[in-house]
């Protein structure tokens, strides 16, 4: 594979790369004081089921088990003159289970560090050179040169590769959450200003150094200084102190929600290091492909060629109340309520008829929160709009449906009345309660506004025309808060251009963010509808702060819940905090969404207090 191919691999689509060798080398009783290398020899089929596990995962890269098979880390075992061999033996141990895939698997051939020793007869580039020979010659797609610890590393390995011209290499360095290797040399430093007499890898990465929350910043440093595609591998993390408990946050869903995120600030490849098993690459996989996929299709269904002609959209002051409420700039309210998880829906009902009876504008749903399996949030929204006579704003995700099945459902939202729709890309189902749950995701938010538009005017996605034409109030999601503000702005105008006609923003804890980001982001065509959550306790924000990436909460914030011993008393606290975020913010939004703590609406109602309509 040469630099070029892996380089459009990368670029057309995510690849999964697969975890530790060592750390599962290790859960297999095998002591650290053996060369684990060796065992490509001594014990293959050990090799092969760990390579075999990854690939069930979901792992598109299999990266061979030699990281440490170069001659200055094999003198160390006495095996230095069984180098070549043992790098052999490892490359072709992963590409006969990448063979046995029913998908295309790659391999990658793995280089560690190699340290200048003045006691070993080779240089630095000799031993590089013969292990990646012996590599190459095993029958590898690429070379992955993990771990790199300086530029000195880095451009020795792009001047053995220049004897290779056909096959591709990626340089991955290992830093720390500062962004700078142990011996301090910052990122721009190993991967700005590359020589032009030097051969450019096919791609850049990041791994080991520091745990999934640590390479983030890192990520987007890298992706400054780079055109090249970028993949990401970090380790399990460290622990940290939670109520003086030590505790690893690491787990398969942390990791798949940090791996998200790289993919939403531009990884091309994804996957582990160091404490980073199967089951984070299994439930990982699970999510990123799909949304990968969703992501790709968007610009076809934004620019879908249209034969039959469209008609002019309801006016949209008389789409809905909501509607009306856009178009005279009036205030917005609404509370969220969950489906239930059983078919009774009495007690949401009642609810909804006091959130009516309090002057809240509408009512909330979510579209399977946290990919969990409630009653249908259409027919909710439905009988709620029926029953409690207060219009509803209907989540609508990607996940769960493809194209033919989601546009049946937003016809079923025509036909029942629910015309405030809020389109967003959902969570994909997590490994737990639903195991063998896919998601689908034939498209994202973005697509889904201009799918939705169409219906608008009467006309679906394969052309045919809708008699009589849709009339959804068109919403999309918005976060103030996302790690890179400058894609986030952007996705927002795409969503904008396809024909969003509000915004609503993830739970705001830090107004002041909120007011930065809209700063930034300058007159906006459309209302913004700012997202409150009131926090419920301490434990609770602790949670949301240490555990859900992109939540921001003030410590000062912290330190109020901390003050008070009491759980009622954290809870007045957390309230007060959201009141006084809906102060700070007011006058620079176009209303509030309150999440209701555990269903609990009197709660959200006291947040609200002063900003209904009586």
């Amino acid at each position: 594979m040469t630099d070029r191919e892996l380089r459009d691999l990368l670029t057309s689509t995510v690849l999964v790369f697969d975890g530790a060798m060592g750390t599962e080398i290790y859960r297999h009783h095998v002591f650290i004081n053996r060369c684990y290398e060796e065992l490509n020899v001594s014990d293959p089929g050990l090799v092969r089921t760990i390579h075999r596990e990854y690939v069930d995962a979901g792992a598109d890269v299999l990266t061979t088990n030699t990281f440490g098979a170069n001659h200055l880390a094999l003198a160390k075992f006495g095996l230095a003159e069984r180098m070549a061999e043992l790098n052999v033996a490892g490359a072709k141990l992963a590409r006969e289970i990448a063979q046995e895939s029913r998908r295309s698997v790659l391999v990658a051939g793995s280089v560690g560090p190699v340290s200048p020793d003045p006691f070993c007869p080779f240089s630095m580039e000799d031993i590089l050179a013969r292990q990646v020979g012996a590599l190459v010659n095993g029958g590898v797609d690429f070379i992955l040169f993990e771990t790199q610890q300086s530029r000195e590393m880095l451009e020795a390995c792009a001047r053995v590769m220049g004897a290779y011209p056909e096959t591709a290499f990626i340089l991955s360095m290992a830093v720390g959450e500062n962004g700078e290797t142990q011996k301090g040399e910052p990122i721009e430093r190993l991967a700005g200003s590359w020589p032009a007499t030097l051969r450019q890898p096919a791609a850049w990465g990041l791994n080991c150094g520091t745990g999934p929350s640590g390479l983030l910043g890192v990520l987007e440093r890298l992706l400054r200084l780079t055109d090249l595609p970028v993949v990401v591998q970090p380790n399990a993390g460290v622990p940290k102190q939670v109520d003086y408990r030590m505790i690893y946050f690491c787990s398969p869903e942390y990791f798949t929600e940090y791996a998200k995120r790289y993919l939403a600030v531009g990884a091309r490849g994804v996957g582990g290091c160091c404490g980073i098993a199967p089951e984070h690459i299994r439930e990982m996989a699970q999510a990123i492909k799909p949304l990968a996929r969703a992501a790709k299709s968007t610009a076809v269904l934004a620019h879908a060629v249209t034969e039959t002609p469209t008609k002019e959209p309801t006016p949209l002051e008389k789409r809905s109340q909501l509607g009306w409420r856009i178009v005279h700039k009036k205030w917005i309210t609404s509370v969220e309520l969950l489906p239930p998880r059983g078919w009774d829906l009495r007690p949401v009902i009642e609810k909804s008829r006091q959130l009516a009876a309090a002057g809240v504008t509408a009512v909330n749903i979510p579209d399977g929160p946290r990919a969990s399996a409630r009653l249908s949030p259409l027919v909710t929204a439905a009988e709620i709009q029926r029953q409690a006579g207060i219009e509803t704003i209907l989540h609508f995700c990607c996940r769960d449906r493809n194209l033919i099945g989601m546009q049946a459902d937003l016809l079923g939202c025509a036909a029942l009345g629910v015309h405030n729709i809020l389109f967003v890309t959902g969570d994909p189902p997590k490994l737990g309660n639903y195991p063998f749950a896919t998601g689908v995701f034939d498209a994202d938010s973005i697509g889904m506004v201009a799918v939705q538009r169409r219906l608008n005017t009467g006309i679906d996605l394969g052309g045919q025309p809708v008699e009589p034409p849709t009339q959804a109030v068109i919403g999309v999601g918005l976060d103030p808060t996302a790690v890179d503000r400058n894609r986030e702005r952007e996705r927002f105008r795409r969503k904008i251009a396809a024909g969003a006609e509000f915004a609503i923003t993830q739970p705001v804890f830090d107004p002041d963010a909120l007011l930065r980001f809209l700063d930034e982001l300058g007159e906006c065509p459309i209302p913004i509808v700012a997202g409150i959550w009131p926090l419920a306790s301490l434990r609770n924000a602790l949670f949301l702060k240490n555990e859900v990436p992109g939540v921001v909460i003030p410590d000062r914030v912290l330190e109020r819940l901390a003050a008070q011993t009491t759980r009622e008393g954290q809870l007045a606290v957390g309230i007060e905090v959201a009141r006084e975020s809906v102060e700070r913010i007011k006058d620079c939004v176009a209303g509030i969404q309150v999440s209701a703590p555990f269903g609990k609406i009197e709660l959200a109602l006291q947040v609200l207090e002063g900003h209904l309509d009586k």
